[in-house]
């Protein structure tokens, strides 16, 4: 089993989460809390981190692609030039979950090459990877999730890094 994008309808990424989960095909769907506010109340409300797309865990054969490309709200299965799907490595996955379910803040950003590969080795991030960044005095731990061009970052501290 591997990871791979899936790219959806816009604005679709829960319900077509929803169609994939009685399909029994497993999913991740990365998303953030943010406040909005109406006239008469406010509201914690979950958005997709990359919107439009989410992430399926299938076989890695053509029958489990048709599958979930037939699926109420997909658009395809993200490709390579060549028209094969490409899968996610499994580090960026995992790491991209401990992010997520720190708790901490982070923003979504292109995706950077430069820099350091790293892991983290103590906090509410231990064993998440990456590359590192430092903005002024402050380190930031980028996990790259290069098949959507994005990455995720989040500041840590310095003596949490070990260089992988």
């Amino acid at each position: 089993m591997n990871w791979y994008a899936v790219y959806v309808k816009p604005r679709h990424e829960f319900v077509t989460q929803g169609e994939l989960y009685k399909k029994n095909i497993e999913t991740f769907l990365p998303t953030y809390k943010s406040m909005r506010q109406w006239k008469d109340r406010k509201k914690w409300i979950n958005f997709p981190l990359f919107p439009g797309y989410l992430f399926v865990s299938v076989v890695p054969h053509p029958e489990s692609f048709l599958f979930v490309a037939k699926t109420k709200g997909v658009i395809k299965v993200v490709s390579s030039g060549s028209g094969h799907p490409v899968p996610a490595a499994n580090e960026e996955i995992d790491s991209l979950r401990i992010v997520i379910e720190s708790g901490l803040d982070f923003d979504v950003h292109p995706c950077l090459s430069e820099g350091t590969p790293i892991k983290i080795t103590k906090g509410p991030l231990k064993g998440a990877e990456g590359v590192i960044i430092k903005k002024l005095e402050q380190y930031m731990l980028r996990v790259n999730i290069e098949i959507l061009g994005r990455s995720v970052g989040v500041d840590v501290s310095g003596d949490h890094l070990e260089i992988v």
